[in-house]
């Protein structure tokens, strides 16, 4: 029996876009809302989000109750932490501060099992096998993960095209706010140099054959990522969603308390 057939691959495989939500409370109820909703994915933060394996794991059940598929940025580009979070059954991965193809070469190397990567193999304890009852995980696994590497500095730029290159990456999710920040233009993800340099990254990622990962909070600035052809898209989080409702409710409850 072979693994699950991941939907966000197959999907960007067959050149439909996938929209998703950032999940970074690190709950499982919200977790559960967003999976619901409508959404292609769900991609759970583990960087800056306050998240730990069983707070994950949680996330991943969560998720599966509902249509979106699952997806997660791991905090660093560990071996043991990518183990990890795939033997928990994600299949789709976003790592973070990747610079360097040879970076992104190990990161491949960490998602695949032997002879094509250095994944070790528990598959009868993991989840991700459905605790043994998935026999040929070992062979089957590694055609179902889809990988993205984070370009998200100067250097990063630069190695646009080597870090593109490298085979058994499935696309390059660029991130704007360090980007701006690396450039001396903190918080100013939108300044116009920092918009042309992402939409350089996009030329180049697509160049290679690659798929372009992205988030942006404001809807405007989701538009002209997907008009530039982001194919692997977050509309926004659901922390700055609750966040802005909250902040909402405040004020009006502010109007009426004069009335």
């Amino acid at each position: 029996m072979p693994v699950p057939t991941n939907p966000i691959k197959t999907g960007l495989n067959e050149g439909r876009r996938q929209m998703g939500l950032w999940i970074a409370l690190a709950h499982a109820t919200s977790a559960e809302i967003a999976s619901r909703a409508g959404f292609d994915f769900c991609l759970i933060d583990g960087e800056h989000a306050p998240n730990d394996i069983p707070l994950v794991l949680d996330q991943v059940r969560a998720i599966g109750n509902g249509s979106a598929a699952v997806a997660a940025r791991v905090p660093v580009g560990d071996t043991r932490i990518i183990k990890q979070y795939l033997d928990l059954g994600i299949q789709t991965l976003v790592v973070p501060m990747i610079d360097t193809a040879v970076q992104a070469r190990d990161m491949v190397s960490a998602t695949r099992y032997p002879p094509d990567g250095i994944r070790g193999v528990g598959a009868a304890m993991a989840r991700a096998s459905n605790f043994g009852e998935i026999a040929d995980v070992t062979t089957t696994a590694n055609a179902q993960i889809c990988l993205f590497v984070q370009a998200e500095s100067k250097k990063s730029v630069e190695n646009i095209d080597e870090i593109a290159g490298v085979d058994g990456v499935d696309g390059v999710f660029i991130g704007p706010a360090d980007l701006a920040a690396d450039m001396g233009l903190p918080g100013q993800t939108g300044h116009a140099e920092v918009q042309a340099v992402v939409k350089h990254c996009f030329d180049r990622i697509h160049a290679a054959g690659k798929k372009v990962g992205i988030i942006a909070f404001d809807d405007a600035q989701v538009r002209i990522y997907v008009d530039n052809g982001a194919d692997f898209v977050a509309v926004g989080g659901d922390t700055a969603l609750l966040a802005k409702a909250i902040r909402g409710a405040a004020a009006f409850a502010d109007e009426l308390r004069a009335l």
